[in-house]
């Protein structure tokens, strides 16, 4: 099997798992919402009673449209949830929003991966912008311009990279929610599992995502290094 026929073995096979994880995290999230959180808290709640246990009171908790599109701004200092997880006191509820204020925590902690994370933002969202322009052009021009391939991949590596350091930033956040979750007695033994359940599954999607964007960079340097040696 040639270099290129393996990388599209091992491309499709991170495709076939990314939809399989992607349908597992969807089915995880629709069986715990189900489930109403014993304690009788909203994800709201939750979230606002995390942030001010551990002593965080300039960070606002604001509602998204859409599913599944929680996430901390740094920047803007909002921890934003979707409005199925805002609004109900389910487990699934419960652990996203405790998991978003994770990342709170850690902005306030100055933890190491997300001020890498941070640091690299206006890199990826600039190069995202160009970097599959920049790619294909290098791809068309390698034997006359070799170097504007090279640039793509600098780029790409940096995306690549990004999703990497992201990994660290997303399990220490769950470990945090989790602990706290625990803790304070807003889940049961039981529930506790499935909280653990819901936030394992999210996780997955990162590192296939890290894995597809490494298959992808190496990839486009076995045609760098191919169009080199012809």
């Amino acid at each position: 099997m040639t270099q290129m026929n393996l990388y599209w073995v091992i491309f499709i096979g991170i495709a076939l798992l990314s939809w399989l994880v992607s349908a597992r995290l969807k089915s995880k999230f629709q069986k715990y919402s189900q489930i109403p959180l014993p304690a009788g808290l909203t994800g709201r709640e939750v979230a606002e009673r995390m942030l001010h246990e551990n002593g965080i009171y300039d960070v606002k908790v604001t509602s998204v449209a859409g599913s599944l599109t929680d996430h901390y701004n740094p920047a803007a200092k909002t921890v934003n949830l979707s409005e199925p997880v805002y609004r109900t006191n389910s487990i699934a509820a419960a652990a996203v929003a405790a998991h978003e204020c994770g990342h709170a925590i850690q902005h306030a902690k100055a933890y190491a991966p997300l001020q890498m994370r941070s640091m690299l933002v206006p890199v990826v969202s600039f190069s995202s912008n160009i970097v599959q322009w920049i790619l294909l052009g290098g791809m068309l021009m390698l034997r006359t311009f070799p170097q504007l391939l090279f640039i793509g991949i600098i780029l790409f590596a940096c995306t690549t990279l990004f999703s990497f350091i992201t990994l660290p930033v997303e399990i220490n956040a769950s470990r945090r929610a989790l602990a706290w979750l625990r803790s304070t007695g807003i889940t049961t033994n039981q529930t506790q599992a499935h909280a653990e359940d819901a936030l394992r599954s999210a996780a997955y999607t990162y590192v296939v995502a890290a894995l597809g964007s490494l298959a992808t960079l190496l990839y486009y340097i076995m045609i760098f290094t191919g169009g080199r040696r012809n």
